[in-house]
């Protein structure tokens, strides 16, 4: 997540490190703070393989730099982002992640192939909460707390599912049922 964050906002500007934690911070929230201990890293790990370059920025002053991506970079950031790891489908803030940068994918066809993975994912039946295999519906859930935390996931599901099929030109099912 960190790496394709980094990619996709060097692909849109050359950014100094403090400038691309911020926004990065900012994409991922307080859910993923992104300290300089990852972040840092992360840029040289990305800078040894060839994906991004740092350079000098002789207009901040000593030891100051800006980061660019490669060609290699933005070929990366856009395997990446054609072809997702299942946990970048699954996890609400890593597929936000894909998201935030998806429209750098130049293919259409290719954007709507990751939505429609995601929206498969979110029309599977699930829950925080399970009888054996069975996932428990929030109906079935006598704690207020639990019972509060799956109708909220259901109501986001929902709203998120109802977005993803606007933007793939898709009607929604007469009803829907997924509980996620």
């Amino acid at each position: 997540m960190l790496e394709l964050a980094i990619l996709g906002f060097l692909a849109e500007a050359l950014l100094p490190g403090h400038e691309l934690r911020r926004r990065v911070s900012h994409l991922t929230g307080y859910t993923r703070p992104v300290s300089d201990g990852s972040l840092y890293p992360a840029i040289n790990r990305l800078t040894k393989a060839g994906l991004i370059e740092r350079r000098a920025d002789p207009g901040a002053g000593a030891a100051r730099y800006v980061l660019s991506l490669t060609a290699a970079g933005r070929a990366e950031m856009l395997e990446r982002l054609r072809n997702p790891a299942d946990h970048e489908i699954t996890d609400f803030t890593r597929f936000y992640v894909v998201v935030a940068f998806l429209s750098h994918l130049p293919d259409v066809a290719e954007q709507h192939a990751v939505l429609r993975r995601r929206l498969e994912f979110l029309e599977q039946p699930a829950s925080f909460f399970y009888d054996n295999d069975r996932p428990l519906p929030a109906e079935e859930i006598a704690d207020p707390y639990r019972r509060g935390m799956l109708l909220t996931a259901r109501a986001t599901s929902r709203a998120e599912r109802t977005w993803l099929r606007e933007t793939l030109g898709e009607e929604p099912p007469v009803f829907d049922t997924a509980s996620h």
